[in-house]
């Protein structure tokens, strides 16, 4: 993502009264979930468990054979990106998991009507671009 984007996106987020720190650690989660998301699409980590929540694995993905363990950077990033919005009542992460959009967007109050999911409404939300 260009400089330019990313500028756009913490001033955006400034707009939220998030500070400065806290956008830049938002930018760089997303960019974590991003890569993510990536690695899971083209089955390079994959996660055991029947529901797909255990831990991860690299994989090799010519020949589809597990390499061995990895660190679970996703559920970290969430983590980090939970605990930032902690500090700021009414703002709400949501976490996308196709690579080939956005994998965090910011919602504020009203982005989502009332009793709806908000996985229908998130791209009324803030994109974090990184």
């Amino acid at each position: 993502m260009s400089t330019k984007a990313r500028h756009d996106t913490i001033t955006c987020l400034a707009s939220l009264g998030i500070s400065y720190d806290a956008a830049r650690a938002l930018c760089r989660a997303e960019r974590t979930l991003h890569t993510w998301a990536e690695h899971e699409c083209n089955g390079a980590i994959q996660r055991d468990g029947d529901a797909g929540d255990g831990r991860p694995y690299w994989y090799n993905t010519m020949t589809g054979r597990k390499i061995g363990p990895t660190a679970d950077r996703e559920r970290g990033a969430i983590a980090r990106v939970t605990r930032i919005l902690a500090n700021y009542p009414g703002l709400a992460p949501y976490f996308q998991g196709d690579p080939r959009g956005c994998a965090l967007y910011i919602l504020r109050p009203g982005d989502v009507p009332e009793g709806k999911d908000a996985g229908a409404y998130y791209s009324r939300g803030l994109a974090v671009l990184s």
